[in-house]
């Protein structure tokens, strides 16, 4: 059998309810009363069978594990000069410390990068149930980011601003009369 991850198209540190969602979306599109392939429902339904309890996914991931470094020894290495012209997603301008999104399109990005970044997806991600375990540490970094935007504010008063807004040719020596 295939990977159920890759059948369920998830990622294998996936939420139970990340799972259970990506499992309804599959079978809603390829369930052969709705004109699916009945090979892909099967695989899919099994997928599901493995995934859905977590002593099942458990020892599922066990077994995985041990088969792939069983596979791993087996195989030849590759060549230094052959590794050395990857990049991992999870290097580059977007490292920083804390947690690493590992979803979506910011995959390999830390959080206090994205939030120097892409703010708004950062709110939108701690009102989402994926995003709920990266609330709080989303809720500093997005603080950091205020309170490193307003220090790069220059400090005028909020008369001298408003008079410069309302009245602009009082800074120019005009009586406006």
């Amino acid at each position: 059998m295939n990977d159920p991850y890759e059948i369920l198209q998830i990622h294998r540190s996936a939420e139970p309810e990340v799972i259970r969602a990506a499992y309804r979306a599959l079978a809603r599109k390829y369930h052969p009363d709705f004109g699916g392939d009945p090979k892909r429902m099967a695989a899919i339904t099994e997928a599901w069978s493995i995934l859905e309890s977590a002593e099942q996914r458990a020892a599922h991931d066990t077994h995985a594990v041990t088969s792939h470094t069983r596979r791993a020894t087996d195989r030849k290495t590759p060549p230094p000069s052959a590794v050395a012209g990857r990049r991992d997603r999870t290097q580059g301008p977007a490292m920083g410390t804390g947690s690493v999104i590992d979803f979506g399109r910011y995959t390999g990005w830390t959080v206090d990068r994205l939030a120097a970044h892409d703010p708004d997806y950062l709110e939108w991600l701690a009102r989402t149930p994926i995003g709920r375990r990266l609330a709080v540490e989303i809720d500093v970094a997005m603080a950091a980011r205020a309170a490193q935007a307003s220090a790069l504010r220059p400090s005028v008063h909020v008369s001298q601003r408003r008079r410069s807004i309302l009245r602009p040719w009082a800074s120019a020596g005009f009586s406006g009369r």
